[in-house]
């Protein structure tokens, strides 16, 4: 396993060695049946975590959330089960960004990965020397934090990794399982085997977790399935049902989808049911960014979606269920997903390192006292990282919701290699009020000037590289 803090140096030599590389890995990756777990005494036994992601899901394509024609079934349940903030939200609205924050509890901007890749702007392409030494440097910034899995060993979990992860193989995450082999290897940008969990069944989670509970460990499951993200291809038997609604084929087969990953995670409950470790299992649930389909063209999303700050890329439902601690309830204060690190480890007993700047909502689930935070924030780059060491390199906006009052402030990064990113972002200050205009169609910048310069000293507060202890 590789060691956790340890900023990996001069990785170019992963490159060189490429070939030797997918080699040794071919032979050396081990199965999860092959790991043998023992068990260790604890002084308490924390309860058993399992955190799903879905991916590219937007925040109302739930039957609990509303939606007349998606049927969600099991996530229905759970939501009913637990308790449900429906105007949940991510700080970053892109794939990799947004999935390094909820493994780590830190920022963007803090954790620095804020681009799915490196520049494409790079000489040689994506098959050149430099373009992988820098993707390469991008993975090791997850050596100088720590993960969830790294913070949850204190209390014996043994952790498992499948589905979507883009930080180098499992071990690099701290897992002691995993799917992902992670970059060089075939496939290794986002999850290779990895990527299969769902789409071809749940056995490895669930062999897993019989494996850990005859072991009496505590399990963390980190169960972030490509799904519903493209390719949309559901089953006959789930697409056939939307054949009545008249839809155009692309947004069918997105329904669709969300169907087949809500029917993957009754498949993951019925398992916790049938071993009886429903009662004792902290269940949490959030989607990594939104998604509007394209109505046009199969695969493809709209504008004001996916990467950027409006509310159909940012907000998610968030729940967390723990039915032995947690009375059920739907609420309304706005969380974000930096919560969920601190959270968790408040549920396992652990104490929550200092610069984590998530609040732990533990005591205010048990309680259901109301949550004391009067503002959340957001951040977002350019899909392609430029200046590894100078994230202000693609930086596009930031954000800020007080009540129902929303500000998103614009910016055009360093480079002029994002030049075409100005006409899509770089529009000038957006003000909302989201108790009146959930789909931010109207901008109030003009007429609430004082709200605006709220918004934008809380948004400069809130950035301080040194109150928030920015790793760079």
């Amino acid at each position: 396993m590789l060691k956790r803090n340890e900023k990996t140096k001069s990785q170019l030599s992963v490159v060189v060695g490429y070939v030797a590389v997918l080699l040794s890995l071919a032979g050396c990756v081990s199965k999860p049946e092959e790991t043998v777990l023992k068990a260790e005494p604890l002084e308490s036994t924390p309860p058993n975590i399992l955190l799903i992601l879905s991916d590219d899901h937007a925040w109302n394509d739930y039957s609990f959330m509303g939606h007349e024609i998606v049927q969600t079934p099991n996530l229905d349940k759970l939501a009913q089960d637990g308790v449900t903030f429906t105007k949940g939200y991510v700080p970053t609205s892109l794939c990799r960004p947004s999935l390094a924050t909820i493994a780590t509890g830190l920022y963007a901007s803090q954790h620095g990965i804020t681009g799915n890749d490196p520049s494409r702007e790079i000489s040689g392409g994506k098959e050149g020397n430099e373009y992988l030494q820098q993707r390469s440097d991008i993975i090791a910034k997850i050596d100088d934090v720590q993960t969830l899995p790294d913070l949850l060993r204190e209390k014996g979990y043994a952790s498992l990794q499948t589905g979507k992860w883009w930080e180098g193989s499992f071990q690099r995450g701290g897992f002691d399982e995993g799917m992902t082999r992670g970059f060089p290897s075939p496939g290794g940008r986002h999850g290779d085997e990895g990527l299969k969990i769902g789409r071809q069944g749940v056995d490895t989670i669930t062999d897993f977790i019989d494996r850990t509970n005859e072991a009496d460990k505590p399990f963390f499951v980190w169960y972030a399935p490509f799904m519903p993200h493209s390719p949309h291809t559901p089953p006959k038997r789930i697409l056939s049902k939307y054949a009545k609604y008249d839809l155009p084929e692309s947004i069918a087969k997105y329904y669709a989808m969300i169907e087949w990953f809500d029917e993957t995670n009754g498949q993951l409950f019925d398992h916790l049911e049938k071993r009886g470790l429903t009662d004792n299992t902290l269940i949490v649930y959030v989607s990594d960014n939104g998604w509007v389909t394209n109505p046009k063209q199969t695969d493809r999303f709209l504008p004001q979606s996916k990467q950027s700050p409006n509310e159909s890329g940012v907000r998610t439902p968030i729940i967390y269920s723990l039915p032995n601690s947690f009375k059920s309830k739907f609420r309304q204060e706005r969380v974000s997903s930096i919560d969920i690190v601190p959270t968790i480890l408040g549920a396992a007993g652990i104490s929550v390192p200092e610069k984590l700047p998530g609040l732990n909502l533990y005591d205010n689930l048990t309680s259901g006292e109301e949550i004391e935070r009067e503002t959340i924030f957001g951040e977002g780059f350019a899909h392609d990282m430029d200046d590894l060491d100078d994230i202000e390199s693609t930086l596009l906006y930031r954000w800020a919701i007080n009540g129902d009052w929303k500000l998103i402030v614009s910016y055009d990064g360093k480079n002029v290699s994002y030049q075409k990113y100005h006409d899509k972002f770089l529009v000038g200050p957006r003000l909302y009020n989201l108790a009146d205009d959930e789909f931010e169609q109207v901008n109030l910048a003009k007429q609430y000037p004082d709200k605006v310069k709220m918004l934008m000293n809380e948004i400069k507060g809130w950035y301080s590289l040194e109150k928030r202890n920015v790793i760079q």
